[in-house]
């Protein structure tokens, strides 16, 4: 009995030492492991008589239970030491202004097609959506830009290993021109829509994305000329750069949907681009092949088309001089627009 009261006290001492997890099961190994004094002592109990193995049985258990319990109580307090440390350690400054998740805000490129959208709407041009992936047939040939023509060497671009039903492999589409194709064929005229959406080529550069957003305009009628389209476009691009100190100047140019064609210039007469010309849009008045396309008679039926670059817009209106910094996710970029 006394041996046993000597073992609980030895245990006590042994494990009060210890400060470390590991440590403490070393110790405790000393006494209840497989070679401990505990189980030496058990172990010992098969050459009694059994009357006595009995009375010696239970005050060992008696000792083991102690013991056990001594060992609970120091994990407990070396694990309260260890979270106390850790706190300390990682404490909160309660003085702090709490953490919140911050409000979203709107793209500079998205505010931009909303503001688009806004101006050609106030003056009765519909917004058409559609489709990403195209057929050759609307991206392309519907354009008068049939297979083999050199003018899609540059669009010539994104393809989908599957074949549309013009028998010909489908593309990401490479303008937003072919809404003007789907929704001509769908209405009847007076036409006047704008598609904005994304578009894709292989361009990467500071003024080049692979994707990009575009915005297509068309009005097609008896009567619209290419007098119109002059009105029109420079008055949306005055509402858009809120600001009548610009001029605009149309210059010929090429493209197989338009003819005759024309690429659009503006220039600010005052602040820091004043004196540049700068080039914001291809435009024309619709090729009669197009207009056909439309399901239309190109000898009752005339218009203009435009097409410009959203990112382009943008970069005008707040200064960005490097397209890439739209699509980098960066905060600090994107924040200073909402």
């Amino acid at each position: 009995m006394e041996r046993l009261e000597q073992l609980i006290e030895e245990a006590r001492a042994a494990f009060a030492a210890v400060d470390q997890p590991a440590a403490l099961e070393n110790e405790k190994a000393r006494f209840l492991g497989k070679s401990g004094s505990i189980t030496g002592l058990l172990k010992g109990l098969g050459k009694l008589a059994p009357q006595e193995k009995r009375v010696q049985g239970a005050r060992i258990n008696a000792a083991k239970e102690a013991i056990e319990r001594l060992l609970a109580e120091r994990r407990a307090q070396i694990a309260e030491a260890e979270l106390n440390a850790r706190l300390a350690q990682e404490s909160i400054d309660v003085t702090l202004p709490g953490r919140k998740r911050g409000a979203g805000g709107i793209h500079p490129v998205i505010r931009t097609w909303m503001r688009v959208e806004k101006i050609f709407g106030s003056i009765g041009f519909d917004v058409a959506d559609g489709p990403e992936i195209e057929t050759d047939w609307f991206n392309f040939t519907a354009l008068n830009n049939p297979p083999n023509h050199p003018a899609r060497s540059m669009q010539d671009t994104f393809y989908v290993d599957i074949n549309g039903t013009d028998g010909l492999p489908l593309n990401l589409r490479t303008h937003t021109s072919p809404m003007q194709v789907r929704y001509a064929r769908v209405h009847r005229p007076p036409i006047k829509v704008i598609a904005p959406g994304r578009t894709y080529r292989v361009d990467s550069d500071a003024t080049h994305s692979p994707m990009f957003h575009q915005v297509e305009g068309l009005w097609i009628d008896e009567d619209v000329s290419f007098a119109d389209l002059k009105g029109v476009y420079t008055d949306f691009l005055r509402r858009f750069f809120e600001s009548d100190d610009l001029q605009v100047r149309f210059r010929p140019s090429f493209f197989p949907f338009t003819e005759p064609s024309a690429e659009i210039d503006m220039m600010f007469t005052s602040g820091p681009n004043k004196g540049k010309w700068l080039e914001i849009s291809g435009a024309g008045q619709v090729h009669p092949t197009v207009v056909r396309n439309f399901g239309l008679d190109p000898e009752q039926y005339i218009g203009f088309a435009f097409g410009s670059g959203l990112e382009r817009l943008t970069m005008l209106r707040y200064g960005v001089d490097d397209l890439r910094l739209f699509f980098e996710g960066d905060l600090r970029f994107l924040s200073q627009f909402n």
